[in-house]
């Protein structure tokens, strides 16, 4: 394709993110293209449609991108500056604030996009089973009861309190906080198994059943413990694609189901973002959006991953200009200083 069709095919995609109205050749002319005839871009239009970069619709007599067309779109012809001095500002407040773990940092970030960008975002945290471990303190809260508190590498905290059938002591609960310690310090929360527990129980001697107890309630906190962050879920119904019995009722049919989302985000490749659309996404409730996937860090600690899910006519510059910049933030110095 030459410069020409792609400079018409970026001011089609432009103006029907700007509209939702299919674009005429003369709307080209006068808004983005004045030094290029009518027929000229007519011509040039009828080419993109042939080879299936923008399509017809029912209603009118312009044109629309094609799923294809928001491909070349996001892969060349995209601009990554679309962020206003009040954008950055307000940015810069909200990342600011002062946040107890880091795990909060992707749940202030994920409010932020979709506030800016007015689309829904979803987020998960860090993967729970490979955040180092930097301490674990088991405390007694009765002759048969203990609490297990984790806190990891990135500053999250997860405890559970753990039942037993039998009678411990305070001085037993001394020396398993001083053997998981020593073997788990940073070591991923899933070494938490099996050859754990034959280890601890070989060093202690005491009754498999409470070493047991204790490994298969930590893990069951663990692998219960993904937690998925909506915002905005409503955003997108004021958006004419939304008019649409069937595609708001499949957009709600995906955000209800906390699977998929998490097979969605579960995509992501670290600090890359990742851009699906149509029927890229796997889902076929999503085959109607675009979702754009971003797995962020602070260095080489894992945040998690966010999400933004929106019509195929997504203002793909303005979201990823926005993902950008908060990468950009949460990696300089001011920030490296939260962990």
């Amino acid at each position: 394709m030459d410069e020409r069709k792609k400079k018409i095919l970026r001011a089609i995609v432009d103006e029907y993110i700007e509209t939702a109205e299919p674009v005429s050749s003369n709307t080209i002319v006068q808004k983005y293209e004045p030094n290029i005839s009518s027929a000229t871009v007519r011509n040039d239009m009828a080419e993109l449609e042939r080879i299936g970069f923008i399509e017809k619709t029912h209603t009118s007599s312009g044109r629309v991108p094609s799923a294809k067309g928001y491909r070349l779109y996001v892969d060349e012809l995209l601009k990554y500056d679309d962020i206003s001095v009040e954008e950055i500002k307000y940015i810069g407040e909200k990342l600011k604030t002062k946040v107890n773990q880091l795990e909060d940092l992707t749940k202030i970030t994920t409010s932020t996009i979709s506030e800016i960008t007015h689309y829904t975002t979803v987020s998960v945290g860090p993967e729970s089973s490979k955040q180092n471990i930097e301490e674990i303190k088991f405390v007694m809260l009765g002759s048969r009861m203990l609490m297990a508190i984790i806190v990891t590498e990135i500053g999250t905290i997860k405890e559970t309190i753990i039942k037993f059938d039998e009678d411990i002591t305070q001085e037993q609960v001394n020396t398993l906080t001083y053997l998981f310690n020593n073997k788990l310090r940073g070591k991923p929360l899933d070494m938490i198994d099996k050859p754990l527990e034959e280890y601890i129980f070989n060093e202690l001697h005491y009754s498999i059943n409470i070493i047991k107890t204790i490994i298969e309630e930590i893990q069951k906190m663990i692998k219960n413990d993904e937690k998925l962050y909506l915002e905005g879920r409503n955003k997108n119904f004021d958006l004419p694609e939304f008019k649409s019995l069937d595609v708001a009722r499949n957009f709600v049919n995906v955000l209800d189901e906390n699977d998929t989302m998490l097979d969605i985000l579960k995509n992501g490749v670290a600090n890359d973002i990742q851009i699906y659309i149509g029927d890229e996404n796997k889902n076929e409730e999503l085959k109607d959006f675009s979702v754009i996937t971003f797995k962020h860090s602070i260095g080489n600690k894992d945040l998690g991953t966010i999400g933004i899910i929106g019509p195929k006519r997504m203002n793909y510059s303005k979201v990823i200009s926005v993902m950008k910049y908060i990468s950009k933030m949460l990696n300089d110095d001011n920030m490296n200083g939260k962990e």
